[in-house]
C-alpha cells in the first residue's frame, strides 16, 4: 500500500457473521452489530427425547457478576404436565411478568428450525416455518449485543440474516433456509439445475464464507445450449463487483465491495419481468436485463471461486 492510501473501511452495518456450527451448550456468543429492526437469527437442531427445559436469551452483555440484563427470554419448558413456553425479560436482576404459551409447537426427539425475526416493537418467532409467538419489547432492541443458549438443547446450527431486502411492505412471515452441512451437493464449483428456468418473483439465495486468500467469485446462469446469457463476478485483486455479458463485456456494480476473507456472505436474486435483481448482504445493489424468453430458458445455476457454501436454495 502507498503512502497516504486508505484502506476502504469495511461496512460493518451490511455484513453478516458466519453461521456457527455444533456448539456445545451453554453456549454464549457476540451478536455483531447488536440487533436491529430487521435482523434475524436461526436456530437449527434438535429437541433430546428427555428434554425439560431449554432458553435462548438475547442479553445486555455477557457479564457474570451481576449478571446481565436480558431483552428477551424464550424458554420452552417440556417436563411439565402441559409443556408450554414462557417469554419475560430480566431488568437489574429482578424478572418481570411472565408471558406464557401453553401450546409448544417444539417437541421431544424432534429437529426443529427457530427463526426469531425482530421488528420495531416486538419479536416474532416462528417454529419450522410457522408463526408461534410475539413478545413486545421491554427493554431497548439496541442494547442486546449477546446471545445465550442454555439447557437441553442438540444445536446443528446458528445463523445471523437479514430480512429478504427485496420483500418491501411485505406482510408475510419470512422463511429462513437451513444450512446444509458437510454436504457433497456444496463442494465448489457447485451446480444446480434449473428445470423449469426462471420466472418472475423466483429467488435465489447463496450463502457461504470466503476463504482465507481469496481470488475470485463467479456465480453463472447457462441456457440449454451451455451458453451463459448472465454471470456475477466479484474480484478480490481490484475488489470489484460486475455483471459478465455473454460477450464479455464488464458492467461495473457501483457498490461497496462487501466480500471480506472469512466473512459469511449472502447472496440474493430475484427474478422479475425484465431481469434480475441483486441483494448482498441485506442490501439491494440494482439490477441487470434480461428478457423473459432469455431467463425461462436458463437450465443452470453454476457457483464456483474461493467459497465454502453453506446454502444455495432456489
Amino acid at each position: 500500500m502507498s503512502p497516504g492510501e486508505k484502506l476502504d473501511p469495511i461496512p460493518d452495518s451490511f455484513i453478516l457473521q458466519p453461521p456457527v456450527f455444533h456448539p456445545v451448550v451453554p453456549y454464549v456468543t457476540t451478536i455483531f452489530g447488536g440487533l436491529h429492526a430487521g435482523k434475524m437469527v436461526m436456530l437449527q437442531g434438535v429437541v433430546p427425547l428427555k428434554a425439560r427445559r431449554f432458553q435462548v436469551d438475547f442479553q445486555c452483555g455477557c457479564s457474570l457478576c451481576p449478571p446481565p440484563d436480558i431483552a428477551i427470554h424464550f424458554n420452552p419448558r417440556f417436563h411439565t404436565t402441559r409443556p408450554h413456553v414462557i417469554c419475560n425479560t430480566l431488568h437489574g436482576g429482578c424478572w418481570g411478568v411472565e408471558a406464557r404459551w401453553p401450546r409448544l409447537a417444539l417437541q421431544r426427539g424432534a429437529a426443529f428450525l427457530l427463526l426469531f425475526l425482530f421488528g420495531n416493537e416486538e419479536v416474532k418467532v416462528s417454529v419450522n416455518g410457522q408463526h408461534f409467538l410475539h413478545y413486545r419489547y421491554r427493554l431497548p432492541l439496541s442494547r442486546v449485543d449477546t446471545l445465550g443458549i442454555f439447557g437441553d438443547i442438540l444445536v446443528k446450527a446458528v445463523g445471523f440474516l437479514n430480512v429478504n431486502p427485496f420483500a418491501e411492505g411485505s406482510q408475510e412471515y419470512p422463511v429462513g433456509h437451513p444450512f446444509l452441512l458437510t454436504s457433497r451437493r456444496l463442494e465448489v464449483p457447485c451446480s444446480r439445475a434449473l428445470p423449469r428456468g426462471l420466472w418472475p418473483g423466483q429467488v435465489i439465495i447463496v450463502r457461504g464464507l470466503v476463504l482465507q486468500e481469496p481470488k475470485d467469485f463467479t456465480l453463472s446462469l447457462r441456457d440449454e445450449a451451455a451458453r451463459v446469457p448472465v454471470t456475477l463476478r466479484a474480484s478480490f485483486a481490484d475488489r470489484s463487483l460486475a455483471w459478465i455479458s455473454p460477450w464479455g463485456r464488464k458492467t461495473p456494480i457501483s457498490a461497496p465491495f462487501l466480500f471480506y476473507p472469512q466473512r459469511f456472505f449472502e447472496v440474493l436474486l430475484l427474478c422479475q419481468e425484465g431481469g434480475l435483481k441483486l441483494a448482498l448482504n441485506g442490501q439491494g445493489l440494482g439490477a441487470t436485463s434480461l428478457g423473459q424468453q432469455t431467463l425461462e430458458q436458463l437450465r443452470e445455476l453454476r457457483i464456483s471461486g474461493s467459497v465454502q457454501l453453506y446454502c444455495v436454495h432456489y
